[in-house]
């Protein structure tokens, strides 16, 4: 069933495949096959891009765009390469990465737009998970990052399922949005659900 942004016009097929057909249809527990995914990660730090990197090369992910700055991001997105996921550094110097989202939300010509956006931070003080909720992001994990709990969030954001939302003031994945908690086996860090303050329930995927 196609889903609707708030302004009545239906969301492109692009923001509901996502993550969700990186889904095994076949396996007995949920589990990701991200062998065809292509990941896009913008880091302001040459040795945390390396690492994050090899975090994804380990999840079988063949397709990696390692960006260092804002300039060599905004030239993938306009290469013509459609990205699955895109991780984002939110400790870029004067807010760049929250800003980066932003503006890439509002590529309306850009199928980028949609991928879904996972936040990295070192720092997770209100005001900072407020700027990461309104900016667009599908959701943040607070650092240092382990294989394990980057595993467990993508896997988190393939299982949900957001309307996407275009308003003068926002673009992105619905902020209405009530915790219905990981899925089946996946630990949570009390420090990574920080965008989980909205008052709707997050669609789920139809099993």
């Amino acid at each position: 069933m196609r889903r609707r942004d708030n302004r009545g016009s239906a969301t492109p097929p692009r923001y509901e495949r996502a993550l969700g057909t990186l889904m095994s249809e076949k396996a007995a527990e949920p589990r990701l096959n991200l062998s065809k995914a292509t990941v896009l990660l913008l880091q302001n730090n040459q040795a945390e891009l390396d690492i994050l990197g090899q975090v994804f090369i380990g999840f079988g992910v063949k397709a990696i765009r390692k960006c260092l700055n804002i300039d060599q991001a905004e030239q993938a997105l306009l290469s013509g390469a459609m990205y699955d996921l895109i991780v984002v550094d939110c400790d870029m110097p004067g807010q760049a990465g929250f800003d980066f989202v932003v503006h890439l939300r509002r590529m309306e010509q850009n199928h980028n737009r949609l991928a879904s956006i996972l936040l990295v931070s070192g720092h997770t003080v209100p005001s900072a998970i407020q700027r990461a909720r309104d900016c667009g992001a599908n959701f943040v994990v607070a650092k240092p990052i382990t294989p394990k709990v980057m595993f467990d969030r993508v896997m988190w954001l393939a299982r949900e399922e957001r309307h996407f939302v275009i308003t003068d003031s926002y673009a992105g994945p619905d902020r209405r949005h009530k915790a219905l908690g990981p899925p089946a086996g996946v630990h949570e860090r009390r420090q990574d659900n920080v965008l989980s303050s909205d008052t709707v329930i997050t669609e789920r995927a139809a099993s």
